[in-house]
């Protein structure tokens, strides 16, 4: 009898840890659209974003082509983002965006600090988003004011995929970012 006990009570703790171990679900939420219920949780985006990350293209979505992006987050032209290593620590979420790519505007080599974290309000109809602030040397997180936001809409814990939106003339394009984890 002991011995039956036992076994339903590990087959009980094993189905617990592998319903509760959700990888995070493909999503085909595109421009404007919400993820809603079905999408994961702002902490299963947290846990899956963690670790390193190399940038291996940046796509327009409903961008027309003669319109001109100069800089992404106050920072440098987006082909300086293109090969950059973005590092996303767990913990106090205190991570880096290494840049590999030379040209005229470009800072190859340059490593510059963030703070992290994943926004989400439960009471909309939006989707969690990452967001960062950039953190410059003697700097407090809490000091500075000013950050930036992507959608999260996809990620298998090897592929990562966000959107920025950018607010144009008539309506709204996005800036579609491609990542791929960088094994250590």
């Amino acid at each position: 009898m002991r011995k039956h006990i036992l076994s339903v009570c590990a087959i009980f703790t094993l189905v617990m840890v592998l319903t509760s171990c959700g990888a995070q679900r493909k999503s085909s939420a595109g421009a404007g659209s919400s993820l809603g219920s079905d999408g994961p949780s702002a902490r299963e985006w947290r846990n899956g974003l963690k670790g390193k990350w190399v940038l291996n293209s940046v796509d327009r979505e409903d961008i027309p082509a003669a319109y001109t992006i100069k800089n992404i987050f106050d920072e440098a032209p987006v082909d300086c983002f293109i090969g950059s290593v973005w590092t996303l620590p767990g913990g106090n979420y205190q991570g880096s965006i290494a840049f590999n790519a030379s040209g005229t505007l470009c800072a190859d080599g340059a490593v510059r600090n963030i703070v992290w974290s994943v926004y989400d309000i439960t009471n909309d109809d939006l989707h969690p988003q990452f967001q960062f602030k950039k953190i410059y040397s003697g700097e407090r997180a809490r000091n500075v004011t000013t950050g930036y936001r992507l959608d999260l809409s996809y990620s298998d814990g090897q592929s990562l995929v966000m959107r920025m939106p950018i607010p144009l003339d008539n309506g709204t394009g996005n800036l579609v970012f491609n990542f791929s984890r960088v094994q250590d």
